[in-house]
């Protein structure tokens, strides 16, 4: 007889177990080495104090009432627990607040390869510190985290969350069309970015810069190319870019960086820079993150922050796969 459990979620046995043991070690023990404290939250919230967070709660996906009816949430990320609790815990405490987790997260899936319902996450939260040098900072432990898992290749994609938004505003795109815009680059779908943005009848150098931006990819030669496409949104997001970048050169962390103007994510509270992790060996977004300098002040503390988190059970994909291209003739150790 064969008892089925719940698609996006999966049994651990003790071989692969004792391996995301060392690996979670090793990543705590890189985040606390860059000063950061592990902290934990409760696997369940209340479903108002995430949706304060992000209108989507996250966007939360699955909801139910505790015994005084009140409707409860298991959370699907770390990043509004803990604005919540540096509100709750550190009220009047002088910041920064360097926290880091290793912690569940929960969310719907749709049925594809490599997504999960239930998953670990890895990751740090600096809250009080304003870019661009908070920022440089949470990409050099995010540097720190890669190499410690042992992931040499594995890239740090870099964009900026108010690109597209304040473009958008500017050209006068009415919010339906704007939404539909935003999500597609959330998605990586630039083929139905072109077909909407096609749709919209703007100006030929507007419609172009729209559909050129989100393929500029690499150093900061791409910055120089972006500002040539004109416009005081991009402007803007280059001047915010360029400062991050020159802090990375400083840290010595800019060559693990790629510059990448087609990176949008998904959840509603990042504003400024944004992270994506990705490895070329694997093919799956490692994990991801950026600047939320809106979301504590709807807790009540307004504060600079950003922050990302690694999905534990990718990074343990993309060591084996790491492992095995480094044994293959040929190969650079």
């Amino acid at each position: 007889m064969t008892h089925p459990i719940p698609p996006g979620t999966r049994d651990i046995l003790p071989d692969e177990m004792r391996e995301l043991r060392r690996l979670s070690d090793a990543l705590l023990e890189s985040f606390e080495r860059f000063g950061y404290g592990e902290v934990a939250t409760p696997t369940i919230e209340y479903e108002q104090v995430l949706a304060r967070g992000d209108e989507r709660g996250a966007p939360v996906a699955y909801r139910f009432f505790d015994e005084s009816g009140e409707l409860l949430a298991l959370r699907s990320d770390m990043t509004i627990p803990i604005a919540r609790l540096i509100a709750n815990r550190y009220p009047s405490a002088g910041p920064p607040f360097r926290l880091c987790y290793l912690a569940r997260a929960y969310r719907a899936v749709r049925p594809q390869r490599g997504q999960m319902r239930e998953f670990t996450q890895a990751g740090v939260e600096l809250v009080g510190a304003p870019a661009p040098e908070g920022t440089a900072e949470v990409i050099e432990v995010l540097a720190g985290a890669l190499a410690a898992a042992g992931l040499n290749r594995a890239v740090i994609g870099l964009g900026d969350a108010d690109l597209y938004r304040q473009l958008l505003t500017d050209l006068g795109v009415a919010p339906e069309p704007a939404a539909a815009i935003l999500a597609h680059l959330a998605a990586h779908d630039l083929v139905a970015l072109e077909a909407q943005v096609r749709e919209l009848g703007l100006a030929a150098d507007a419609g172009e810069a729209l559909i050129a931006l989100p393929s500029l990819r690499g150093g900061p030669e791409i910055l120089r190319r972006a500002r040539a496409l004109g416009g005081d949104a991009v402007s803007r997001a280059i001047a915010r870019l360029s400062s991050t970048y020159e802090a990375l050169v400083a840290r010595g962390v800019a060559h693990r960086v790629n510059l990448d103007l087609g990176l949008l994510r998904d959840l509603g509270y990042y504003t400024g820079a944004i992270l994506e992790v990705y490895d070329p060996a694997l093919g799956h977004i490692l994990g991801g993150g950026g600047r939320y300098d809106e979301l504590m002040g709807r807790f009540g503390r307004p504060l600079p922050a950003a922050g990302f988190a690694l999905f534990l059970e990718r990074l343990h994909v993309a060591q084996a796969e790491e492992e095995r291209l480094a044994g293959l003739p040929g190969s650079e150790s």
